[in-house]
């Protein structure tokens, strides 16, 4: 059975959705980078309209700027974060072509949503120093917004097939089955896989070799062949991308709605931030599979992943921004009214 429709394209053979979307629009544009350019479009609206109602100390003139440093901090920090935290030994990586650096490498791993953090942190306060505005202020702009670019940002990562979740059972309404992870899977599992299927030539494609990025890109397209050959093999799955888009994004925002109803101290809305996203994370991440390479790193003994321990640390950093705002009781914002 399919499921029409513009963006979606699932088979549904097995009561588990077969993930088949394309992660490029067109070209070369990836629905994962326009996330990110709507996410800073949406925040330079939104600040721009709080300058010019007077709700901020910032001018109209100086959003752009703002949002600039803050996507910097963004991409800068969740890239060097997720190396850092995950996958250290891609500082080490050196390669003949673009990109040459391991670092630079996006298609490696990815990104880190707490390294992102610290980067708009860090970008704000050097924002503040420049202009001379309130740090924490800034921090609560950039935090109000923030849930909005997870739901973006976890919706294109299921659209790419990324942060798939843990096995679920087949009889899971919205269980899905991710081709991606056969890039996991062992040489014997793959030429398994490859006895089942046709000559690469009696396929309407452009290549002629079967490997794993040509046998997802062969799902995406719709090659049947294909599908009925991979489908049994792949497994039911969370689709914690979608669970990620609920719980670290639009339950937050609504949550920081309801803080904002009326004035609040400078640096309250970002500790609200920092706690609601841990207790979203922490849950989330009983449903996201850890990445491979991790996976036997974690800290089993504990049944704790490392994004739950990271969660941890950010929950009491949030109660430490609220502590701080009431105790030197920082300005109150005015950005409840706008």
């Amino acid at each position: 059975m399919t499921i029409p429709g513009f963006l979606f394209n699932f088979t549904t053979p097995a009561g588990a959705w077969l993930h088949t979307l394309d992660p490029i629009i067109f070209w070369r544009i990836r629905w994962y980078g326009l996330a990110y350019v709507a996410a800073f479009i949406l925040a330079l609206w939104w600040i721009r309209r709080l300058a010019l109602k007077n709700r901020t100390p910032l001018q109209p003139q100086q959003a752009g700027d703002l949002v600039l440093f803050l996507a910097l901090g963004v991409v800068i920090g969740a890239r060097l974060g997720y190396v850092l935290i995950y996958q250290p030994a891609l500082l080490m990586s050196f390669f003949p072509e673009p990109p040459f650096w391991g670092l630079l490498a996006l298609n490696q791993g990815g990104m880190a949503s707490h390294g992102g953090m610290l980067g708009v942190l860090l970008a704000a306060w050097i924002f503040s120093r420049r202009h001379r505005l309130p740090f924490l202020h800034l921090t609560d702009l950039a935090a109000f917004l923030t849930p909005i670019g997870f739901m973006f940002g976890r919706i294109a990562n299921f659209i790419n097939g990324e942060l798939i979740g843990r096995p679920a059972s087949p009889d899971l309404p919205w269980a899905v089955k991710f081709p991606q992870e056969i890039y996991e899977w062992p040489t014997e599992k793959i030429l398994a896989l490859r006895e089942k299927l046709p000559p690469s030539e009696h396929i309407n494609l452009h290549w002629q070799e079967w490997n794993r990025p040509n046998l997802i890109a062969a799902v995406q397209q719709g090659e049947a062949k294909v599908i009925e050959a991979l489908e049994p093999m792949l497994t039911p799955r969370h689709p914690s991308q979608l669970y990620g888009v609920f719980l670290e994004g639009l339950f937050i925002f609504l949550a920081l709605l309801l803080v904002w109803r009326k004035p609040r101290r400078a640096g309250i809305i970002t500790g609200c931030y920092g706690m609601f996203y841990a207790v979203g994370r922490i849950i989330n991440e009983f449903f996201r599979r850890p990445d491979p390479h991790i996976a036997d790193a974690e800290f089993a003994w504990l049944n704790i992943t490392r994004g739950q321990w990271l969660s941890g640390l950010l929950f009491l950093a949030g109660l430490m921004f609220v502590w701080y705002a009431r105790k030197r009781k920082t300005d109150l914002l005015p950005l409840a009214n706008a």
